[in-house]
């Protein structure tokens, strides 16, 4: 990559992997979108500060609207996961760019409650960090969670990410809890032995 600002980054329409679409947000997303997290609310309230601020379908597409504009200047780049078959919206992630310059971005990710267990967050972060090496030209991809996720943790684990540590008190919880965080990390070696073992 040789332009540096990063709205000159091309950026595919969508990523694909054998069961997964991640693509983009659209206020057109909105309805679904607020199905899913309307049916998951008990579930993702316990790890996401963000559930109580879709309260109405309106209060999400207004969400979708500012999370394309931030795809389009590059400010975060967040993804919906849908079904490769059905188009169903499944959940929401992505990468959040912590650092343009230095490549230095941190996957994210939530599923409905219907969708568990079924391996689609793995795969999805899978797809994600070949995007974030092959295209984006990573030094470095975070992966954060609350230390009481055991889920999310297993995500990172057979993702094939490093673990760096334990931060204590460092994650706020959604019940204005502090919890323990657990840093997880990948970088181009790791990726590189990943790809050759």
């Amino acid at each position: 990559m040789t332009d540096r600002r990063p709205t000159a980054i091309a950026l595919p329409d969508a990523l694909r992997s054998p069961r997964l679409v991640l693509r983009p947000l659209r206020p057109d997303d909105a309805e679904a979108i607020f199905a899913a997290i309307d049916e998951s609310r008990e579930h993702l309230a316990a790890w996401m500060t963000w559930v109580d601020a879709h309260r109405i379908v309106d209060d999400t597409r207004d969400w979708c609207a500012r999370v394309a504009a931030n795809w389009l200047i590059r400010s975060e780049l967040m993804l919906g996961m849908f079904d490769a078959e059905t188009g169903r919206f499944l959940g929401g992630t992505g990468l959040h760019v912590h650092d343009w310059d230095r490549r230095l971005f941190e996957v994210g990710y939530w599923i409905r409650a219907s969708e568990q267990g079924k391996g689609y967050v793995t795969e999805a972060v899978a797809r994600q960090i070949d995007f974030a090496f092959d295209d984006l030209d990573a030094r470095r991809l975070e992966l954060t969670c609350d230390a009481r996720n055991e889920r999310s943790r297993l995500v990172a684990v057979r993702c094939g990410f490093v673990y760096e540590g334990r931060l204590r008190n460092g994650f706020a919880a959604p019940d204005d809890a502090v919890a323990d965080a657990l840093v997880f990390a990948l970088t181009p070696g790791d990726v590189s032995a990943r790809r050759s073992g």
